[in-house]
C-alpha cells in the first residue's frame, strides 16, 4: 500500500461523500480507491468510514484523521511546488470557473497577456453564475463574487467591486427618475431581479447616505440568474439594475446607462479565489492566482 495515495483517496472520498466521484476524480477505479481506504483502516485499526448503499459518512475517528492527513498533504504539495517550480515553467491543463460577466468583460480580454507569460498552460474556463462543486466537477479553482461559506475550501480575497445604481435613458423618459432609493420599493418603478444560487433568493441592497441607512430590494417584474442576462434586462428598458461599477463603465461611456443616486454609497461586493486545501497547489495554480490577483488590482483593488 502506497500510504500517500491510500490518504489522498481517503480524503477525496471524505471530500465528496462517495467512492464513485472520489474514483473519478483521481483519476482511479472505484475498486483501487475502496482498496486503499480498507488497507488504511486495516492499518490503523480503526474504521474511518461508514458505508451504506446510499451514502458514505465519516466516523468520529475519520474526522479526526481527516483534518492531520489534510495538512500533512498541503505540507507535502507545497514541498514538491517549491522545488519544481524553481526548474520548471507552469504547464499543464487548469479548469477554473469565474462568473459569466467577468469572464466575458474583464478575465477573456486579458488572457493574450496571461498565454504571452505562461505559455505552456491550456486554460478551460467554465462561465457561469452557479455554484460549482469543485471536487465532484474536478475544477482547480474558482472565482466567485460574496463571501465564500464553504469551511472546506481555502479562500483568497482577490478584490472588491464598488456598486452603483443604474437605468437607461429610455426607462426614465417613461417612468421618470427617482429622488429616493424608497421609491424602488413603491409607486410605479420596477428592478431587474438578480437570483443567487447560493440562497435560491434576490437579496436587497444596503444603501447609505450620512445617518440615513436603508435596505432596498425593488419590486422586479423580470428575474434572472445570470449576470450577462441580468445586464441585458437593464439595457433592454426593464427595470433599475445595480451593478458593478466594471460592468456599467463600458455602458456609461456610450450614454446606454445612467447613474442613479450617486449621493447614496453602498458597501462593495468582495470577490474571491477558493480552491481544495489539498487539492495540489501546483505552478499553474499559483501563476493563475497570481495572475488573477494582479488583473484584479487593476479594476477592482481591495477595499482597505
Amino acid at each position: 500500500m502506497d500510504r500517500f495515495d491510500a490518504m489522498q483517496a481517503f480524503a477525496r472520498v471524505v471530500e465528496t461523500g462517495s467512492f464513485t466521484k472520489a474514483a473519478a476524480t483521481l483519476h482511479m477505479s472505484k475498486t483501487t480507491v475502496t482498496q486503499l481506504v480498507q488497507q488504511l483502516e486495516a492499518r490503523l485499526r480503526v474504521r474511518l468510514l461508514n458505508r451504506t448503499t446510499r451514502k458514505v459518512n465519516v466516523t468520529a475517528d475519520g474526522a479526526a484523521y481527516y483534518e492531520r492527513v489534510i495538512r500533512l498533504l498541503v505540507d507535502m504539495d507545497d514541498a514538491e511546488t517549491s522545488v519544481s517550480s524553481a526548474s520548471m515553467a507552469p504547464r499543464g491543463r487548469l479548469r477554473v470557473d469565474v462568473p459569466s460577466p467577468l469572464a466575458r468583460m474583464l478575465l477573456i480580454p486579458a488572457l493574450p497577456g496571461f498565454f504571452a507569460r505562461y505559455p505552456e498552460i491550456q486554460l478551460t474556463v467554465g462561465a457561469s453564475d452557479r455554484i460549482v462543486d469543485i471536487i465532484g466537477e474536478n475544477v482547480d479553482c474558482v472565482v466567485r463574487g460574496g463571501e465564500i461559506t464553504d469551511q472546506s475550501l481555502v479562500a483568497r480575497h482577490v478584490g472588491d467591486l464598488k456598486l452603483g445604481i443604474y437605468a437607461t435613458p429610455g426607462y426614465l423618459q417613461r417612468f421618470g427618475t427617482p429622488a429616493h432609493p424608497r421609491e424602488l420599493e413603491e409607486g410605479r418603478h420596477s428592478t431587474v431581479g438578480f437570483l443567487w444560487f447560493r440562497t435560491g433568493k434576490t437579496l436587497p441592497y444596503v444603501m447609505q447616505r450620512g445617518e440615513e441607512r436603508i435596505e432596498a430590494q425593488g419590486r422586479p417584474q423580470l428575474t434572472v440568474d445570470d449576470g450577462n442576462a441580468y445586464l441585458a434586462a437593464g439595457l433592454a428598458g426593464l427595470g433599475i439594475l445595480w451593478l458593478p461599477q466594471y460592468m456599467a463603465k463600458p455602458h456609461l461611456g456610450s450614454g446606454e446607462l445612467l447613474p442613479l443616486f450617486e449621493d447614496w454609497t453602498m458597501a462593495p461586493m468582495p470577490m474571491y479565489l477558493a480552491f481544495p486545501p489539498n487539492r495540489h497547489v501546483s505552478a499553474k495554480v499559483r501563476a493563475f492566482i497570481d495572475w488573477v490577483m494582479e488583473l484584479m488590482a487593476e479594476h477592482a483593488p481591495v477595499v482597505g
